[in-house]
């Protein structure tokens, strides 16, 4: 069943262990493509196409449990990948307005990352932190009770961190 790549990747030896012990488990194929993300950052085709040939498993069922759970990415996104909730209290108390203002003060669309490789944003359902509607999650930081003029200052802090 192997599909050939073009582009070889190569999985860390803690990776093809963790296959390895998953292969015959139910839910296998979900568990490893959280693994092939945590090592990557998201789920290159080269290694979507071995996590097929590893688990044989059709590459188009990978690419059906990538594409249904939103948590899944194909592209790398930004160092920093900012989420903006859009939960029922976020969208309630502005979340799509931090949307618009991070498509005006980085220059990209949802999903997109900067030519420098620094910013990406995605609107995700929840958070957990309903109390401090509307928030954003940036560099590993929550950040609460937001206004679309919050926005600026928090990009070029983050900036600053490089």
């Amino acid at each position: 069943m192997s599909v050939q790549t073009a582009v070889e990747i190569k999985f860390s030896k803690e990776l093809l262990a963790f296959i390895e012990d998953w292969k015959e488990k139910p839910g296998n194929l979900i568990m490893v493509l959280h693994k092939v993300q945590e090592e990557f950052g998201f789920v290159p085709r080269q290694a979507a196409i071995k996590v097929s040939d590893l688990l044989e498993v059709p590459l188009a069922k990978v690419y059906g449990v990538m594409t249904f759970y939103h948590f899944f990415k194909s592209t790398k996104p930004g160092k920093y990948n900012i989420q903006v909730c859009m939960g029922t209290a976020c969208y309630l108390k502005g979340g799509e307005d931090l949307l618009q203002e991070l498509e005006t003060v980085l220059g990209i669309g949802i999903n997109q990352v900067t030519e420098d490789g620094m910013f990406s944003y995605e609107s995700v359902r929840c958070v957990g932190c309903c109390g401090l509607a509307p928030v954003m999650v940036a560099g590993g930081e929550v950040f609460g009770k937001l206004t679309k003029d919050s926005i600026p200052q928090i990009i070029a802090n983050l900036k600053k961190l490089g």
